[in-house]
């Protein structure tokens, strides 16, 4: 089956405060974490990625970020972040109990040739990171790549990642901090 990226310019980022049915996205690439405060699962799909992070307090909180194709069915209830995936913008939401989001997104469309040096460089990322190479579209000979890098700490998660678009020169960094409460 091929697993080819929308155009750029159908791209879009969603921040929900539940958990999104599986069914709704397909997984390329997957990983699962565990703390003692928290649990998330970081899924590379066919549009971009899933974030769904969990605390496992007293009250828990679900934060699931999305980025995929603006077309994409997903649900209105709970959406608290809903924007186009275009230019560049930081923005947050808080939650009960001090728990606490942030983001910042950019899309950014580079030169033919900084755009293949920046393709080489993702494909030879450590093994740490999540990392999966798409099919090529048929324009282009070569295919997008997702790179997902997630650095934990007890009370927090960074994600970085990247996503690339060869038959646009584009390419989407996006970089989140999902934390709890200093205790």
């Amino acid at each position: 089956m091929l697993s080819v990226r929308p155009k750029v310019a159908e791209l879009a980022f969603h921040v929900f405060s539940r958990s999104l049915h599986p069914e709704l996205y397909r997984v390329h690439r997957t990983r699962r974490i565990e703390r003692s405060a928290y649990h998330a699962q970081v899924n590379i799909t066919n549009c971009g990625h899933v974030i769904t992070w969990n605390t496992t307090g007293k009250t828990p909180v679900t934060v699931c970020e999305v980025a995929t194709g603006a077309h994409q069915p997903l649900p209105t209830k709970r959406c608290l972040i809903s924007h186009s995936l275009k230019g560049s913008r930081t923005d947050k939401a808080d939650f009960h109990s001090g728990v606490g989001y942030r983001t910042h997104f950019q899309l950014e469309p580079v030169a033919p040739d900084m755009f293949f040096m920046v393709q080489q460089q993702l494909s030879k990322q450590p093994t740490e990171g999540l990392l999966h190479t798409f099919d090529a579209s048929g324009r282009m000979s070569l295919g997008a790549l997702s790179y997902v890098n997630i650095e934990t700490r007890q009370r927090s998660m960074l994600v970085q990642a990247i996503h690339t678009f060869p038959d646009d020169y584009a390419i989407v960094k996006v970089e989140s901090l999902f934390s709890l409460p200093d205790a």
